[in-house]
């Protein structure tokens, strides 16, 4: 589990085939200094996909992607240079200071405009019209990873407001109209939303 709190911004180091199929080995070079402490197996948010360390190096961490990841998340649009955030899982007594995350993408989005709004930006993305249902205004989603508090919602779309550090210490500093983004909702829209099928 994560909380959408970002604590480093990786740079896709290579990214090339694993096997036979289409599933990818990635490295991953971090800005985290202890990454050479990081286990086996562990599990790593990158722009909001858990994925899990098969290697560890000094300053750097290799993940494989299988197809069906590739073709669920932005992660099949990765190149070598890509910029990815990066969240290490909540530890029992961490400070849980975004929201609960699980790093399970439920959908891409698309970032529709970036406007100036006196010191911060507004962001507008559009999702998959089944996600709509599950945002609503003031509540929590993940976008890249990122836990974010949703101002309105059109529709399909819904803007959020970035602050200077949040798009300093992330891909939003990166982000462009027409990016693709991973889209994760709050785990407690998902659950009442499924409770209600049942009444």
């Amino acid at each position: 589990m994560f909380t959408g709190i970002v604590t480093g911004l990786g740079t896709i180091r290579t990214f090339a085939p694993a096997g036979a199929g289409r599933d990818t080995r990635i490295v991953v070079a971090s800005p985290w200094p202890e990454t050479a402490t990081i286990p086996l197996g562990a599990s790593i948010a990158c722009s909001g996909c858990c994925l899990t360390a098969i290697e560890i190096g000094p300053d750097w961490f290799a993940v494989n992607a299988s197809d069906e990841t590739l073709s669920k998340t932005t992660i099949g649009g990765w190149r070598v240079g890509t910029r990815v955030n990066l969240e290490r899982p909540l530890k029992v007594g961490d400070e849980l200071g975004g929201h609960i995350v699980s790093g399970h993408v439920d959908g891409v989005g698309e970032v529709l405009s970036a406007d100036p709004v006196h010191g911060s930006v507004r962001w507008t993305f559009r999702v998959p019209a089944p996600l709509a249902r599950f945002i609503a205004p003031k509540g929590s989603v993940a976008v890249d990873g990122v836990s974010l508090t949703v101002n309105e919602v059109r529709g399909p779309e819904f803007s959020v407001n970035i602050i200077p550090h949040t798009a300093a210490v992330t891909s939003f500093g990166f982000l462009k109209p027409g990016d693709a983004v991973n889209i994760e909702i709050d785990t407690v829209a998902r659950y009442v939303a499924r409770l209600s099928e049942y009444k």
